[in-house]
């Protein structure tokens, strides 16, 4: 019996839905695959001036496959966790690191009212949908940054990240998700050239 299934069933050996279960350790032995797409990625990023601040966003495509959503739907919580930063190159000495901002969105299902739950920070949102929580999770706002900390004449380079959190699993799924590739959710660094602009414009990258 592979590790991934002894963590798995410990994790779960007092749960009462077998049939999920069951599902879930028949699909790591054989280790099932999906036709759609798995994973995350960046769809959309864009800048918007507002109120003296500059405002950084990025649509995400997310999608769970069969294993994590299995593990959600018996009572793992899932922790996103999106990367912002902004640099300003200088080819005469290190890059200027002009704004950084982490945020961690939790995911988690409730089975006794079948409700999606989005907390960050203190606030949270529930769904009845898995599909309208993760259109919430997928659309991410860095802190908003002062326009005085930035130059029309210079070009920035932005970059997010958005990665699920294995690290923050339960201990017993720990392990197997840092070497299981079925865990392993992370758009990577994407980085796009931002050039700030006058108030009423906006500057875009799809």
């Amino acid at each position: 019996m592979t590790n991934a299934m002894v963590s798995i069933m410990h994790y779960f050996k007092n749960g009462h839905n077998l049939a999920r279960l069951l599902a879930v350790l028949l699909a790591l032995w054989l280790s099932v695959s999906v036709a759609f797409a798995e994973g995350i990625s960046v769809r959309k990023t864009e800048v918007r001036f507002s109120d003296g601040n500059y405002q950084i966003s990025a649509d995400f495509d997310v999608s769970l496959n069969f294993i994590v959503d299995q593990a959600l739907t018996l009572g793992v919580p899932l922790y996103f966790i999106t990367e912002f930063t902004l640099i300003r190159p200088r080819w005469y000495w290190f890059d200027e690191v002009i704004a950084t901002n982490e945020q961690t969105a939790k995911l988690s299902y409730n089975k006794l009212t079948r409700q999606y739950r989005i907390k960050r920070g203190s606030l949270f949102q529930n769904f009845s949908s898995l599909g309208d929580a993760l259109r919430i999770i997928s659309h991410q706002s860095a802190a908003p940054i002062d326009a005085e900390l930035l130059s029309q004449k210079v070009d920035y380079i932005a970059a997010i990240r958005m990665h699920l959190d294995v690290t923050q699993l339960p201990k017993p799924l720990q392990v197997n998700a840092l070497a299981n590739q079925d865990w392993d959710f992370d758009s990577n660094w994407y980085r796009w050239i931002v050039r700030p602009v006058a108030p009423a414009e906006v500057r875009e990258s799809e």
